[in-house]
């Protein structure tokens, strides 16, 4: 675990699929970004598991896994949620970000669950679409919203991209 202070915490909530959740550490780490696991999990979190994954970037990522939302809750002691979903009124494009904030991603299979988006209905956010796709990939909804919030707070030298 980091003692620094990252640039966002990821919340996959549920996450159902190990290669997903791979390429989300993958990106936490490209980012500095803090990975947040809410259980249940639809898979193992052992060496076997991560390497098969292609989790090889696992020993730099700062990460946590938690037994439910209120545990969660508890430990991140979060100032701003962001819950990502389809059926968010407000776009991404539209927040101003801020170091620390949290963003939350729902389960590959049914999203977040209503309690959660009823719960935060005030702080849903979309990923601008077209009609002909109900939602994209977790992995590749992670990297948006990150990426976005990078491109808001980074100074463009902060991260080496050679």
């Amino acid at each position: 675990m980091s003692t620094a202070s990252p640039l966002v915490h990821i919340v996959l909530h549920q996450p159902e699929i190990p290669g997903n959740t791979g390429a989300v550490g993958r990106t936490c780490v490209a980012l500095g970004a803090k990975l947040w696991l809410v259980r249940p999990l639809g898979f193992r979190i052992d060496e076997k598991t991560l390497r098969r994954a292609g989790l090889d970037y696992w020993e730099h990522l700062d990460w946590e896994v938690v037994d439910h939302w209120e545990a969660l809750m508890e430990r991140i002691q979060a100032k701003r949620l962001w819950m990502l979903s389809r059926f968010g009124k407000k776009s991404i494009f539209e927040v101003a970000y801020q170091r620390g904030d949290v963003l939350v991603f729902g389960c590959e299979t049914n999203g977040l669950p209503a309690g959660l988006t009823t719960q935060y209905s005030d702080s849903l956010l979309r990923i601008p679409t077209t009609n002909n796709v109900r939602s994209l990939n977790l992995s590749n909804s992670v990297a948006v919203c990150a990426y976005e919030l990078a491109r808001q707070m980074i100074n463009p030298t902060e991260i080496d991209l050679d």
